[in-house]
């Protein structure tokens, strides 16, 4: 959106000094120089230094000059100048603004003001830079020179490189299920300490695969060792195969020692002989189906958002989905050609898209996927669109958004971002199929029991909304992004636009909080029944096609009082749970261990939020006293935010005892952290929360959980012992589970939580009588 555009030239220049590329996260000092123009700034004039929103940036600070992100202001000519930050003080997205007044005297042309950005002077280490990568982060100016607040931006811009530090961790992915002897691809890439893929690897490592058995095993074309260079952000073999079946995973190993313990594990892949996706012919194929550049309020360009999911990020299919109100006719027209060129059928699949942004109260945000290109965007508004000339294609409501895509070859699902989607408000079955239970803002299962108790039949998704450059990648940072962007599992015969299509539209999918976890769940019928390829909520006349089984999206008419239900999990970390829900309620949860196999370890977790809306944020800061004990390890779990406080220590006022210190926050999700105790029963735990403080007999601490209740939606604290060890990655579940029936569904669907953090949702399968 434009300021006024009156006279810009004589409004000035800016200036950053240094100048150059700079490591994502870092602590660097820089020097702006305004110097005013013609009009100079007259007494109440002023200036506004911006950033983007989805900028993590150090928040300036003017106290503490021996601090991080102490940032100095100063006239040349010695005017008084009043100085404030305001995250929400500009328009969206360069709203982060830094504020300055001159409150006392003025400025003639030639005149400066000097900011200094982690003033370095008074000892500070510099400004921690925002965490992730942008070739053109800009420190944005806008002159206020005639005390009308009535703000110009300057012409030229001062602006500065940010880029990956160096490879801390690394990252292997394979597809999740292959037939054996077709061809794959292994792709690798180095992360730095914030989760950008770095181009400053050096190194060569050892490759093998092996076995779930822990067997070697071998695979035509793979190489015997990977060499990562400067410069280069990735590496792929390609056509790799395997003529044997079974559960494999590749592992990066010190160069030439073959045996010894990995460095990098990737994600499981499944071989098979035969029919694949448990004969259903299914392959599945990983996606993050929502995601912004910098054209809306992401970061990046438009073209590097779909090159990085494809090239980077190792995705299947994405979809750019930018704020409908931000999208100008010009930059629609330029998402549609990059749809089209970067589709490239059997091989990268993206659609031609757009979040539809209505207020709260008009529906809240969804999500449009087009299957072709050159179709209308129906905007929920033209907030930040000056173009007018087209109101009549505004679909201001959700109801009216649904109404003006009736017959359109397109997919819509509901999204909880700033905006949540109301969808008891608005909702149409035969567009809007899924509902998205995870992405970067959080964790919000309550979407999916919104849509069960409205007796909606929806698949789960979960995607990134990231706005951070990294679609299949993203990595929250250290802003208030609270979670690990999503991955949705579509499962698809073939990786094409109108295969995903299906795969959205008969909810055969499953979402993941960012992990590439196999996930198969079935349900098994004493007696036939009948499966609906069209929802006869829609159709009531539609036919049904006798089966025995029936897999996740699935619905189905059986008149049996109850139904075997399998469930297949396979993943690189150990299952902590899996929580088996029918509808509304957990019929049952299942770890992989008994209470004999538990030893010394336990988890406290923290989870939930406030409420539904934009604040949703809950705090957790706190502390965990361990008395007549003692840690004898800690490990966070979800902890994304390294500025954040993680430390133990000797308690300083509690004698023989063990004090862990934190900082956290939730936003639908969870957090916490594994503690090894020095003995396994003796002491007390006390946990020391705003929220919840509790103090819990180590001995108590078993199996089950000890659940800590703090109001909001599901905030809570729980602590529970779990083994020493957890062999258990692969998982193969039956439960007879009993019918309800009635005039609603049997949704029956699962929850499986990974102990490193990760958790994973099957889309339901539907019975009714």
């Amino acid at each position: 959106m434009p300021h006024s555009t009156h006279l810009p030239d004589a409004m000035g220049t800016a200036t950053i000094s240094p100048q150059g590329r700079f490591e994502a996260g870092s602590h660097q000092s820089f020097t702006l120089t305004y110097t005013a123009g013609r009009f100079g700034i007259d007494d109440t004039g002023s200036l506004k230094v911006v950033h983007r929103f989805a900028s993590d940036m150090g928040k300036p600070q003017f106290d503490d000059p021996s601090a991080a992100n102490y940032v100095s202001v100063e006239a040349s000519n010695g005017a008084v100048l009043h100085v404030e930050f305001d995250p929400k003080r500009n328009i969206r997205p360069w709203d982060k603004t830094l504020y300055i007044k001159v409150v006392r005297g003025y400025l003639s042309e030639g005149d400066q003001i000097v900011l200094r950005f982690g003033d370095p002077r008074g000892g500070s280490p510099g400004i921690r830079l925002q965490t992730f990568c942008e070739d053109t982060f800009e420190f944005r100016v806008l002159v206020d020179a005639i005390a009308t607040y009535d703000y110009v931006e300057l012409p030229v811009q001062p602006e500065v490189a940010i880029v990956s530090g160096p490879p801390v961790a690394w990252r292997l992915v394979v597809p999740t299920v292959r037939p054996a002897g077709e061809p794959f691809r292994l792709s690798m890439r180095g992360d730095d300490r914030w989760g950008n893929p770095s181009d400053r690897g050096d190194a060569t490592f050892g490759l093998r695969c092996v076995a779930d058995d822990g067997s070697l095993r071998p695979v035509a074309g793979l190489p015997d060792e990977v060499a990562f260079q400067p410069g280069s952000f990735t590496v792929v073999a390609d056509d790799l195969t395997i003529d044997e079946p079974g559960l494999i995973r590749f592992e990066l190993v010190e160069s030439g020692s073959g045996s010894g313990p990995a460095i990098a594990t990737s994600n499981p892949l499944r071989i098979q002989t035969g029919p694949v996706g448990a004969g259903s012919g299914l392959l599945p194929w990983w996606g993050d189906l929502h995601g912004q550049s910098e054209e809306t309020i992401g970061t990046n360009s438009a073209r590097d958002f779909h090159a990085f999911a494809r090239d980077r990020a190792f995705l299947d299919v994405v979809a750019h989905q930018g704020n409908d109100f931000q999208i100008t006719d010009a930059f629609w027209a330029h998402l549609n050609d990059l749809t089209a060129e970067f589709t490239e059928d059997h091989r990268f699949v993206t659609f031609p898209g757009y979040e539809w942004s209505g207020n709260t109260c008009l529906g809240g945000d969804r999500n449009v996927l087009h299957l072709h290109e050159g179709q209308p965007i129906h905007r929920s508004s033209h907030a930040l669109v000056n173009d007018g000339s087209d109101p009549e294609d505004d679909a201001n409501s959700a109801t009216e958004m649904f109404e003006r895509l009736a017959g359109r070859d397109c997919v819509v699902f509901a999204h909880i971002g700033g905006r949540y989607a109301d969808i008891d408000y608005a909702h149409d079955e035969r567009l809007e199929t899924g509902v998205e239970v995870h992405s970067a803002w959080g964790t919000f299962e309550w979407l999916v029991e919104d849509a069960l108790r409205a007796g909606y039949r929806v698949g789960i998704l979960s995607n990134s909304d990231g706005h951070k450059g990294r679609p299949g990648a993203s990595h929250p940072g250290a802003t208030r992004f609270g979670s690990f962007g999503g991955l949705t599992c579509l499962l698809s015969p073939e990786l094409t636009r109108e295969g995903i299509a299906e795969a959205l539209r008969r909810r055969r999918h499953y979402g993941t909080t960012g992990c590439r976890t196999i996930l198969d769940v079935g349900a098994h019928f004493t007696n036939p029944a009948e499966r609906f390829a069209v929802d006869p909520h829609l159709d009531p006349a539609s036919p049904g096609e006798p089966t025995s089984t029936a897999m996740m999206g699935d619905i189905v008419r059986s008149s049996d009082p109850d139904v075997l239900l399998t469930v297949d999990v396979a993943s690189t970390s150990p299952i902590e749970r899996i929580d088996v829900r029918n509808g509304l309620e957990t019929v049952e949860t299942i770890r992989p261990f008994t209470g004999a196999d538990l030893g010394s370890r336990i988890r406290v977790v923290w989870e939930g939020s406030e409420y539904r809306g934009r604040g949703r944020e809950t705090i957790w800061d706190g502390s965990a006293t361990l008395t007549g004990n003692g840690f004898t390890s800690v490990t966070p779990i979800n902890r994304y935010n390294l500025d954040k406080t993680f430390c133990l220590k000797e308690s300083d006022d509690l004698e023989g005892s063990d004090r862990l210190r934190w900082e956290a926050l939730t936003t639908g999700g969870h957090g916490g952290f594994d503690a090894v105790l020095d003995d396994p029963t003796s002491g007390t735990l006390r946990i020391e929360t705003d929220l919840v403080t509790t103090e819990i007999p180590v001995a108590d601490i078993g199996l089950d959980d000890l659940v800590f209740e703090a109001g909001g939606l599901g905030r809570r604290i729980s602590v529970f012992r779990l083994p020493d060890e957890n062999p258990h990655r692969v998982v193969s579940v039956k439960r007879r589970l009993a019918l309800v029936g009635g005039d609603g569904d049997d949704a029956l669907y699962v929850r499986v939580v990974h102990e490193d953090g990760h958790v994973a949702w099957s889309s339901p399968i539907y019975v009714f009588r």
